[in-house]
């Protein structure tokens, strides 16, 4: 998947629930496989007619996981062999993202505007994205790991280098959700056609690219102050917490007191 101006719009706002919400790959997105043009006025061969037994197999899983997928979001299997389809990201991002100063993601009255807005501005800004948030990706087989995230964060406006970002399969496993980080050049329509359609047995999830300690100098200026913003605004939020509750139990203490005082001894 790439992320050019060609991108469809999205069909949701981010002021509305995002769940299943999607946005539709173009042909754009797939990579052109070359395919050998028979000579014309050439008879083929009856042999030749016949699919590959590799075709054969993939269209034997297609048709399974067809048969099981219950929202209309099957698979189509292509003449070369690709074959596209769906797959959800739920976004998990834990820290704030970039994005151009004064303008919010784009939803479904303004996407149709695909304007660079990160290129016509040096000024940007911070936000958390909605945790837990959805978005439902129509995708080629051939769509990769690194093309999902750059589509993902495109769409949301987010001028972040896509390296501070991961994908992650989350897997059910003897009674534990298990993370496992994908790489870049994984194709995850591929892991959803061997796990099957149920979201329960093989999900994807969007969080920050985790090696161990920040790389601070991948952030700019601007970034860095917007993150120490957000920090103090945390910090004076935990302050009040904490004072609010230790205010509350001095007062239960001295009610305590007043009337253990107020009993005979």
């Amino acid at each position: 998947m790439t992320v050019d101006s060609s991108m469809s719009s999205g069909y949701c706002s981010l002021d509305e629930e995002l769940e299943d919400c999607f946005f539709t790959a173009k042909t754009t997105f797939f990579r052109n496989v070359q395919t050998k043009q028979p000579p014309k006025n050439v008879c083929k061969p009856v042999e030749e007619t016949q699919q590959p037994p590799l075709l054969q197999e993939i269209k034997q899983k297609i048709d399974s996981y067809n048969s099981r997928e219950k929202n209309c979001l099957s698979m189509k299997l292509s003449e070369d062999g690709t074959y596209t389809g769906f797959i959800k990201v739920h976004l998990k991002l834990r820290r704030p993202v970039t994005v151009p100063a004064g303008i919010r993601p784009q939803s479904i009255y303004d996407a149709i505007k695909e304007v660079n807005l990160a290129a016509t501005t040096d000024k940007r800004t911070s936000f958390y994205l909605p945790l837990d948030a959805i978005k439902q990706l129509h995708i080629s087989s051939t769509t990769t790991v690194s093309e999902v995230i750059q589509g993902l964060l495109k769409k949301f406006m987010v001028v972040d280098n896509p390296q501070k970002f991961a994908l992650f399969k989350r897997i059910h496993k003897d009674g534990q959700v298990l993370f496992q980080k994908l790489s870049v050049a994984d194709c995850p329509l591929y892991l959803r056609l061997l796990a099957g359609p149920d979201t329960d047995v093989l999900s994807f999830v969007l969080k920050e690219n985790e090696t161990g300690e920040v790389e601070w100098d991948a952030f700019s200026i601007p970034e860095l102050q917007n993150f120490l913003t957000i920090l103090e605004k945390e910090e004076q939020d935990k302050i009040q917490q904490v004072q609010k509750k230790y205010n509350k139990f001095r007062q239960k203490l001295e009610e305590a007191l007043r009337e253990s005082q107020g009993k005979p001894g």
